[in-house]
């Protein structure tokens, strides 16, 4: 296929309307969120001489895809669906079964997206600090009469974790008003001291709760598509179920789950190396004067510009213009002065030094 673009410019405009795809096209992606150090070359080697069989054959259904995701979280497969990466489950979530959800903004949009017209509530994080007050959350939530409720964390693009405290209140707090509380923890493994943090092994104190995790983040395998829900209310996880088709996931993501619990340790060794790029990329990021920066708990970092630097979306785009490397504004989000906002994917230690370099170079206006 031809490239659509002859200059620069145009592949800028080009790639800010896409949605993947973007190893064809040759930059530096500090917009897309994955884990970079796995999976190891081996599952490679192993998804390769097993081609064969994987294409030609049909892959296995529902509950035997929850029995492999059950084996991966120690959990049993009756508490788990499988979705075709985590945008499967939201849709099912947010588009059909919720009557009213909330969720608190800026976040992931497709929570929001996802669902018919207004049927989706968005609450506003404080201001400045872009902190979950998680009793006012839950009081919104009650009032304009929400059946589901929905917390990112890490939250995307600010990069900050809910005190595992403050969700467990909340959890109880919509009980009493039926209402669901879907803890989104896709980037949780960046999170430093994630056991303590995660709800997973909790999950059959709260019958109102729901786990959702897109395992393309953690695991590097954003083309894969795999994510899951894990609940301990049956009639919920059975409600999630019938919106599945039977068969959902492919061959490739069904034999990666297969082998997936042999390489443990390699991802839990992956995971720590990502924290630790991450950690070295946000304090040169805060060395930079006049840049806000969030401290952050996933793999990327939420940055506002300084006042008197170009705005967001025109900095993005002078960063992929003069230097090929992209990042994401907040211009879409719902958030106050959202145009100074930038959210950065950390990568290796060098492409982040490179960035940093490149950011101070568009980041004003250069005189003549």
């Amino acid at each position: 296929m031809e490239n659509k673009y002859q200059t620069q410019e145009e592949k800028y405009e080009y790639i800010a309307n896409q949605h993947g795809g973007y190893y064809r096209h040759n930059f530096t992606d500090h917009a897309y969120l994955y884990n970079l150090y796995f999976p190891p070359k081996d599952v490679f080697s192993h998804l390769k001489d097993n081609i064969h069989n994987l294409v030609l054959n049909y892959p296995m259904a529902q509950n035997a895809l929850a029995e492999l995701i059950g084996e991966v979280i120690s959990q049993p497969a009756e508490k788990i669906i499988v979705g075709n990466g985590a945008a499967e489950i939201i849709k099912i979530l947010s588009g059909s079964l919720a009557k009213k959800i909330i969720v608190p903004v800026p976040s992931f949009n497709e929570y929001a997206n996802a669902a018919p017209e207004g049927r989706a509530v968005e609450f506003p994080l404080e201001f400045p600090s872009f902190q979950l007050d998680v009793d006012k959350f839950a009081d919104e939530a009650i009032k304009v009469g929400a059946d589901m409720a929905v917390v990112v964390t890490p939250n995307n693009p600010t990069s900050m974790l809910v005190p595992k405290a403050d969700l467990i209140r909340l959890a109880e707090k919509l009980k009493p008003s039926n209402c669901m509380l879907i803890i989104d923890e896709s980037f949780l493994d960046f999170a430093h001291n994630k056991e303590q943090i995660s709800l997973e092994q909790d999950i059959d104190k709260y019958p109102n709760m729901a786990i959702l995790k897109s395992m393309s983040k953690a695991y590097g395998i954003c083309g894969l598509r795999i994510g899951y829900l894990l609940t301990a209310n049956t009639d919920f996880a059975k409600a999630v179920r019938k919106g599945i088709h039977i068969w959902n996931i492919n061959g490739f993501a069904e034999e990666f789950l297969r082998i997936l619990p042999q390489y443990k340790q390699e991802f839990e060794d992956s995971c720590k190396k990502v924290k630790a790029d991450r950690d070295i990329f946000y304090k040169k990021l805060c060395a930079i004067e006049g840049m806000t920066v969030f401290k952050p708990d996933a793999n990327y970092i939420f940055c506002r510009l300084p006042d008197a630097s170009l705005c967001g979306p025109e900095v993005t785009k002078r960063l992929f213009i003069e230097h090929n490397i992209y990042i994401k504004d907040s211009a879409g989000k719902t958030q106050p002065d959202a145009d100074r906002y930038i959210r950065i994917a950390s990568r290796t230690q060098e492409e982040n030094v490179k960035l940093i370099e490149a950011l101070k170079d568009v980041m004003y206006v250069k005189s003549e």
